[in-house]
C-alpha cells in the first residue's frame, strides 16, 4: 500500500491524471499493472500502449470502462475495459465501480483506484485494505500535529537515556531502568512510522515533513537496538533480531504500557526478571558514543571484557592488547568513557 501511495502523491503524473479526472467531474476505475493475471480478468475494450500523460488519462476517464496502467505507470496498456473478476470475492462496497475496485484488488495483488463521481473522492485499493485519499491540506496539519508529539516524546526519551547511562556508568541500573528506555524508544519509533506513512502520502508537500523527522529520528532506531545488545539474554532459539521484532510485535494499548512485557524481550533468566532487579550493561550503546570507533572494534572490547563495569576499570595497557585497537585508539577509548562517564553523571545530578 505504501509503494501505492507514492505512486499518486502529490507531484507525480498519475496524481495530476487523477486531480484532472475529480476537476473534471468524472469517475474512473484504474489498474496499475497489465500482468497476465489481469489481462485474464480483462473484457473487451481496446489496446493502446501509449506513453501516460496526465491529459490521456482525463480524455479516457469519459469512457465507461476501466482503464489498464502498466505498473510503474508509464504507458497506458488498454481502455474501455469491462473488468471481470470472480463474483465470490467478498466486497463491503455497494457502487459498482467500487465492488469492482475491491475485488480486482482483493484477487489479485496490484493497486486498484477508485474515482468517485459523487462523492469527489479517490480511494487506492491494494489487497483487502482501502485506502481514501485526503486533501494534501489536511495531511500536512496531520503531520504537523504528529510532529509536535513526537518532538515530546523525543525529549522524554532523551531524558530517560540520559538517565540510563548515568546509572551504567555508576553500576546502580535495575530491569525497571532499561525497560523504560525501550518502552519510550519504541513510542517514539511507532509515532515515526505513522509520520512516515503522512509523508509518503504527501509526495512533494512532504518534504520540510520529512527533514523534521530525520532530524529527530536521528540516532534513536540505534539507540533501541544497542539497548537490547547490552542486555539480551541471548540463547540458540533467542537472537538481537527477534528481541527486535518482538519489541515491535507488543500492542501499543497494553503490552507496550506493561514494563514486565516489555523486559520480556530481554529473555532475563528468572532471578533477573523483576523490575528492581540489578543489571550489568555489556558496554555497547556507551562505547558507540566513542566518535571513530568502528563496531566491529567494539565488539571486540565488549568479547573481551564482558560488562561496562570491567571496560570502565581497563586500563589504556589494558585495552591494547585486545585485537585491532593499538595504544593510540585505546588512549582515545579510555579518554572518551571518562568524558562520557563526567558527563552523564554531571546531567543527571544537575
Amino acid at each position: 500500500m505504501m509503494d501505492a501511495l507514492a505512486a499518486v502523491a502529490p507531484g507525480t503524473p498519475l496524481r495530476e491524471g487523477l486531480d484532472r479526472i475529480l476537476q473534471a467531474n468524472m469517475g474512473a476505475l484504474i489498474v496499475v499493472g497489465d500482468g497476465p493475471e489481469v489481462l485474464a480478468i480483462c473484457s473487451g475494450g481496446f489496446l493502446l500502449d501509449a506513453e501516460f500523460s496526465p491529459p490521456r488519462l482525463s480524455e479516457l476517464a469519459k469512457m465507461d470502462g476501466a482503464i489498464i496502467l502498466a505498473p510503474d505507470a508509464s504507458r497506458i496498456a488498454r481502455a474501455n475495459v469491462h473488468l471481470v473478476p470472480s463474483p465470490n470475492v467478498p466486497t463491503t462496497e455497494t457502487g459498482t465501480r467500487h465492488r469492482t475496485a475491491e475485488r480486482v484488488a482483493r484477487s489479485i495483488d496490484v493497486p486498484v483506484i477508485s474515482v468517485s463521481e459523487d462523492m469527489s473522492v479517490i480511494a487506492v485499493y491494494r489487497n483487502d485494505v482501502k485506502h481514501p485519499l485526503e486533501p494534501p491540506q489536511r495531511l500536512v496539519a496531520r503531520a504537523n500535529q504528529a510532529l509536535q508529539t513526537l518532538e515530546r516524546y523525543k525529549n522524554r526519551l532523551d531524558t530517560v537515556s540520559g538517565a540510563l547511562s548515568a546509572l551504567e556508568v555508576e553500576d546502580l541500573v535495575t530491569v525497571r531502568d532499561v525497560v523504560t528506555v525501550l518502552q519510550r524508544a519504541e513510542m517514539v519509533r511507532r509515532i515515526a512510522e505513522e509520520i512516515d506513512g503522512y509523508i509518503v502520502e504527501l509526495g512533494v508537500d512532504g518534504r520540510l515533513a520529512l527533514l523534521q523527522l530525520e532530524e529527530l529520528m536521528g540516532g534513536v532506531e540505534d539507540d533501541r537496538r544497542l539497548v537490547i545488545q547490552d542486555y539480551l539474554q541471548e540463547e540458540r532459539s533467542w537472537h538481537l533480531d527477534q528481541a527486535m521484532e518482538k519489541l515491535g510485535a507488543l500492542s501499543t494499548e497494553e503490552e507496550l504500557l506493561d514494563l514486565k512485557a516489555v523486559a520480556s524481550v530481554l529473555h532475563l533468566p528468572g532471578d533477573a526478571s523483576e523490575l528492581d532487579a540489578s543489571l550489568q550493561p555489556r558496554g555497547y550503546r556507551l562505547l558507540s558514543k566513542i566518535p571513530r570507533l568502528p563496531e566491529s572494534i567494539v565488539e571486540k572490547i565488549v568479547a573481551r571484557f564482558g560488562t561496562l563495569q570491567k571496560i570502565l576499570r581497563a586500563t589504556v595497557d589494558d585495552l591494547d592488547e585486545v585485537e585491532g585497537v593499538g595504544e593510540v585508539r585505546a588512549r582515545a577509548i579510555k579518554d572518551g568513557l571518562s568524558r562520557l562517564a563526567e558527563t552523564s553523571i554531571l546531567d543527571r545530578y544537575s
